[in-house]
């Protein structure tokens, strides 16, 4: 019994231990309201503020919800706070993301989004504020053909590209890393 009653009272202090240690509101170092991350004070592996980061981003995929951003794109504001959480300054986070395939239909306006889902289009908020933080966005042309979206109906936050495949190519060739989301 007297066994059984101090491995209660050791779990029980350790998980308060744990539960102080751990953030469990979420915090937004760089992009506000979206990608929101938890504090990781223990970690070990953290990026290196010394270096300037420069990424290229595939997004290919959407969600089922159109009313909320999708998370491929909630991902590029996750990326851009977790760096600044490790210290990276935003001046050193260089983040370009070209939009294709299933994510395309995010970067349609207001009116074309809400005649196609029945929704103001939520992008539009997180793609004002990703743009604020220095992240270039574009749309692959070739996708806007395919599906018979006019580019006049693209957001004015997105820029268009020739397409995901020579934008990635070029951006590799400048040295930014690759992520596909």
């Amino acid at each position: 019994m007297k066994k059984a009653l101090a491995w209660t009272l050791t779990l029980l202090a350790t998980t308060c231990l744990w539960a102080q240690n751990i953030n469990p509101e979420p915090i937004f170092p760089i992009v506000q309201g979206f990608g929101g991350i938890f504090d990781a004070p223990h970690a070990t592996e953290k990026p290196d503020p010394t270096l300037e980061y420069k990424v290229v981003i595939d997004v290919a995929t959407g969600d089922e919800n159109k009313s909320e951003p999708f998370m491929s794109l909630i991902n590029i504001a996750r990326l851009m706070n977790l760096h600044a959480m490790g210290g990276v300054s935003e001046q050193n986070m260089k983040v370009v993301a070209v939009l294709h395939k299933d994510a395309l239909w995010a970067v349609l306006n207001h009116e074309a989004y809400r005649e196609k889902f029945g929704v103001d289009n939520p992008h539009i908020p997180l793609f004002q504020e990703l743009k604020r933080h220095g992240v270039k966005l574009f749309v692959c042309s070739q996708s806007l053909f395919k599906r018979e979206v006019p580019y006049q109906l693209v957001t004015p936050e997105v820029e268009v590209a020739t397409s995901m495949l020579t934008t990635m190519t070029t951006y590799q060739l400048k040295g930014y890393a690759a992520l596909k989301f």
